[in-house]
């Protein structure tokens, strides 16, 4: 089975990969600081025809100049826990659950059909859906499907024998030690090439390896190795033997591995060589016969993207003992393989990574476990299905108006800049001119052909899509890139931003309430899906997005005092996010979020300016106040509305130490406070705490 590599291949920036709620703080706005918020006005409000908005969820004892995420979502947070089976609970949450609820009908009526055209995509997901949910057909296998596969790891003999075993799992899909991909070529975005990046670590980055904070979760880790050691066979005394060789072999692949920060900086995410030049790299490893196993049409080189990771693991090829390889290739395996086996493994699973490191107190049911593997392995089929009832061509429509006007709003920003010359501004402007906005879902979908799933044989139709799906990833290579293919699942509520084909991408499931609702004022629309559009179209142009240029190349078109200008803004945002103490003594890292931070700040401006566009046009509209509150006042609370959300504190530790995004208490209310749209719009005064002026107040797009 596949194991976690500790950053997707690629720069993909999205607004709600790995999104958290958050508990108040004792640096934010805090709850109750001044008196209510005042009242609405007295004027008649106009009642419109479908409530959008319900203002009985506001908390009027909060004065929104002081916490707007206090005022608009403090009631709910506080009636609306984290699940058992989660550890999370929040707007995107319930968008999930709704869309998981739609997908299960789809996947359940396909495994229902078992007449289903042969090689069709209802069938392969009906297929690969059955067979997940035979826990009959999984409990009598136990763990007899990844016996050939441990087999193989027992054999491993010498230096060579690791070397081919590592080639061969990844030309399987399975990828051990380290993550292989297809991505553009960031210097040529016009072609793909290889990626060979960093991984095989079981724990979320490589503090968790040294730092005294997680002394807790290291010993935990080591049992856990331990126990799964002892299902795949292993005697007691040996498995525990055996589990500190693997914590060894790891604890020394951390020391050589980037941390998360790190990773965000272009220049780590790319080193460009060429099959002669890793070799020296890599006397050990053998690349060429690692692309030809691949199918990677790999001729003048590829990425090796974290030179000193890969130095150290070609080490660990020919010093460490063929024993301790074993060791750490047959837990990984085990450890990956153990959601698709039988119950001792999906409860070790379940116990190590989601409730001792994440506090989730209960496990999903089967039927979402179920669905999670089917959109981790055939999502893209999943999705054709889901499209057909579900995203109406006037969805489509009215989302594509929006997100016009919205790139309209951010054109007249970077124009009316006053901090960035006009040789720079020129670029920019050449940038914003080559966005390619996709919405919903693909124009083409892939050609499934090829796959074969049964109804009786979960394990071996994961490693089947395995496969395939790298099959398909290494064909790309070589090739010329193609700004049509999606990166997600119209499934999926999420959205993202690919700076090496300059695309901004809106897939279905997210186009829906409070995010985009047909039925609602403008306000509600873009203070939800707006500002993820414009969050999205501001990351062409955050810390990283900004050093791609007009097609995608990583190139600086900035000049030199317009680099600084912006180095010393964004500096100020870090500085604004280091401040807020999401868990006692534990603070957001402003420069792990520093990307989502500007991106969130620029989106929610341009949103704003899009909104007074669109009121312009109907100024009748602008005057018109909804349940006492004015447009201005509704775009912000819808704003604030989609950052709702709870998370149990064990989750957040991992999400600070991890996450490019900042918790969702200070998305809702870092961007807001440097707005002085916000402060007008609600009243506030200098020195309340959602007014930030002065140096502290932050403007960027």
């Amino acid at each position: 089975m596949k194991t976690n590599p500790q950053k997707p291949l690629g720069l993909v920036l999205g607004i709600a990969a790995a999104l958290a709620g958050c508990q108040s703080s004792s640096t934010a706005p805090q709850a109750g600081a001044t008196p209510a918020n005042p009242a609405p006005t007295q004027a008649a409000p106009v009642t419109p025809k479908h409530v959008a908005f319900d203002i009985g969820e506001l908390d009027t004892s909060i004065n929104a100049c002081q916490d707007l995420d206090g005022f608009v979502n403090a009631k709910w947070k506080a009636a609306n826990p984290v699940p058992g089976d989660k550890t999370r609970w929040g707007t995107f949450d319930i968008l999930r659950e709704n869309s998981l609820a739609t997908q299960k009908a789809l996947v359940e009526a396909a495994a229902a059909k078992t007449d289903a055209a042969a090689g069709s995509i209802e069938q392969k997901v009906g297929a690969f859906y059955a067979s997940a949910m035979d826990e009959a057909a999984i409990e009598k296998a136990g763990f007899e499907p990844i016996k050939p596969e441990l087999a193989k790891i027992d054999a491993l003999k010498t230096a060579q024998d690791i070397a081919a075993y590592l080639r061969d799992s990844h030309a399987r899909g399975q990828g051990a030690v380290f993550a292989f991909g297809a991505n553009a070529d960031y210097k040529n975005s016009s072609r793909m090439i290889a990626y060979a990046f960093q991984g095989g670590l079981g724990l979320p980055t490589p503090d968790y390896y040294s730092d005294a904070q997680y002394a807790g979760i290291r010993e935990a880790y080591l049992a856990h190795i331990a126990r799964m050691l002892g299902l795949v066979g292993l005697d007691e005394a040996t498995a525990k033997r055996q589990a500190a060789e693997v914590m060894a072999f790891e604890t020394r692949l951390a020391k050589a591995s980037l941390k998360p920060v790190e990773l965000r900086k272009t220049e780590n995410q790319y080193h460009f060589v060429t099959i002669a030049e890793a070799a020296k790299v890599t006397p050990h490893f053998d690349w060429k016969a690692f692309f030809a196993a691949n199918g990677a049409d790999v001729t003048d080189g590829f990425s090796l993207s974290q030179p000193k990771f890969f130095a150290e693991l070609d080490a660990m090829i020919a010093k460490v003992p063929a024993a301790q390889w074993q060791a750490y290739l047959r837990f990984q395996y085990a450890d990956a393989a153990a959601p698709y086996l039988s119950t001792p493994f999906q409860q070790a699973s379940y116990a190590f990574h989601e409730q001792t490191l994440n506090g989730q107190k209960e496990q999903a049911p089967r039927w979402k476990r179920a669905l999670a593997s089917v959109n981790d392995q055939i999502g893209m089929a999943l999705g054709q299905l889901y499209v057909v009832d579900n995203f109406p061509p006037e969805s489509k429509t009215r989302a594509k108006e929006l997100v016009d006007n919205l790139q309209a709003a951010l054109k007249a920003r970077i124009e009316k800049l006053d901090w960035m010359g006009e040789e720079t501004k020129a670029k920019a402007l050449e940038k914003w001119a080559s966005f390619l906005p996709k919405i919903g879902y693909p124009e083409k979908w892939r050609d499934w052909s090829g796959l074969e799933l049964k109804r009786d044989d979960y394990v071996g139709n994961v490693a089947a899509a395995l496969a395939f799906n790298h099959a398909y990833d290494m064909s790309k290579v070589g090739k010329p890139t193609d700004r049509l293919e999606w990166g997600m699942t119209p499934q999926t509520v999420n959205a993202y931003y690919n700076p090496t084909d300059n695309t901004i991408n809106f897939p279905a499931a997210i186009l829906q309430p409070p995010f985009f609702d047909a039925k609602a004022d403008d306000a509600l629309n873009y203070g939800g899906i707006g500002s993820v559009i414009g969050h999205e179209a501001s990351h062409g142009f955050d810390d990283e997005g900004s050093r791609f240029d007009a097609v995608g190349n990583n190139t600086n078109w900035w000049a030199d005092s317009d680099a600084e200008a912006f180095k010393a803004r964004t500096a100020r945002l870090v500085e604004q996010f280091n401040a807020y103490e999401a868990l006692p003594g534990k603070h957001v890292n402003g420069e792990l979020t520093l990307g989502e931070n500007i991106a969130d700040l620029g989106g929610l401006a341009i949103a704003y300016d899009a909104l007074q566009v669109a009121l312009a046009k109907n100024p009748g509209e602008a005057k018109e106040k909804i349940d006492g509150y004015s447009e201005d006042q509704r775009f912000f609370l819808n704003f604030a509305r989609v950052w709702r959300g709870n998370v149990l504190d064990k989750r957040l530790e991992v999400l600070l130490a991890t996450d490019p995004h900042a918790p969702a208490r200070y998305r809702a209310v870092g961007a807001p406070s440097n707005l002085d749209a916000f402060a007008q719009a609600f009243g506030c005064k200098q020195g309340d705490a959602m007014v930030r002026s002065g140096e502290q107040q932050v403007k960027i797009w």
